[in-house]
């Protein structure tokens, strides 16, 4: 058999002879984990390792936490390691495996043949990755999954798990229709100020009623708005033009823009608030100003990598 004509799933070296490999030594196979092996043709991916996983583990597994989410499409910080979740009765150990024991099977879906936590569990369980980094997530899979907002609240509320109070709190922060981490980040820097929260996705029609603009954030009532720029503005000569020209009109409007880059949250956060708080005043919120020190546990500032 070609290479190109054996699976393009794992299987255990155990049946490689059922796809005609003599050998897993065969220059036609590469290994994934021990005792799993898949077509060299094949990208070993996220997916295609859990599924290697997946043939190794015990009756009843499931892929979770980390794992999951990225298999979600969700946002969360890199681990080389693959997380699994068994049934409370079996054991496993294995090189490059985080294995979990619970009691507790439910909310475990098959996606393609793949048996992972849903959302809504792969969300709950993944506490230790802290407020900033879970709202992140919780924004990412509302975006990229059938879960809403509501839902992610009404199951945190039930939730005895660990870290249940701070994951309960960050349930609360996760909003639809966010477009990016950076924006989930902005808006979180934002509120645990103390600053009031502002609007994601602000849309702004012309005098047809067309939507003529999509704000990132958005301060309606002061007309401010909160804009994320990637490096891809700066480098894209179409974008950074295209940037201009809507700033142009947002000034027309009567908007006040304020532009922030990576620095400006990681690097220099109190002077990207400092920027929000002057710009509110020139809009004529009088009053506001930054009531909680609490973005400072979050956001210290650092030097960009």
């Amino acid at each position: 058999m070609s290479r190109d004509q054996l699976p393009g799933r794992p299987f255990r070296g155990r049946d490689a002879h059922l796809y005609g490999v003599p050998s897993v030594e065969s220059r036609a196979v590469a290994r994934v984990l021990r005792g799993v092996y898949v077509a060299t043709h094949v990208q070993v991916d996220i997916k295609v390792r859990a599924e290697a996983l997946l043939l190794v583990a015990p009756a009843g597994a499931a892929v979770a936490r980390h794992t999951a989410a990225a298999l979600w499409g969700g946002v969360v910080p890199y681990v080389a390691e693959l997380h699994l979740v068994i049934p409370d009765n079996r054991r496993m150990t294995r090189s490059g495996v985080v294995v979990h024991r619970s009691r507790n099977m439910t909310r475990v879906t098959a996606v393609g043949g793949l048996r992972l936590t849903d959302p809504i569990r792969t969300f709950l369980e993944l506490g230790d990755l802290g407020l900033v980094d879970l709202v992140v997530l919780g924004d990412s899979l509302v975006r990229r999954t059938l879960v809403t907002p509501t839902e992610l609240i009404e199951a945190a509320r039930e939730y005895r798990g660990p870290r249940a109070a701070m994951v309960r709190r960050a349930a609360g922060l996760v909003r639809s229709d966010v477009d990016s981490p950076m924006e989930t980040r902005l808006r979180l820097l934002v509120v645990l100020a103390g600053l009031p929260e502002p609007r994601v996705n602000v849309l702004l029609r012309d005098a047809s009623g067309r939507v003529a603009y999509r704000l990132d954030l958005g301060f309606e009532r002061w007309k401010v708005a909160l804009e994320y720029d990637g490096r891809h503005h700066a480098v894209d000569g179409a974008q950074w033009r295209g940037d201009i020209s809507r700033r142009a009109d947002l000034d027309d409007w009567g908007w006040r823009s304020v532009v922030v880059i990576s620095d400006g949250i990681f690097t220099e956060p109190e002077r990207t608030l400092e920027r929000v708080v002057a710009a509110l005043r020139h809009a004529g919120a009088a009053g506001v100003r930054m009531r909680s020190t609490e973005w400072r546990r979050h956001f210290p500032g650092r030097r960009a990598a």
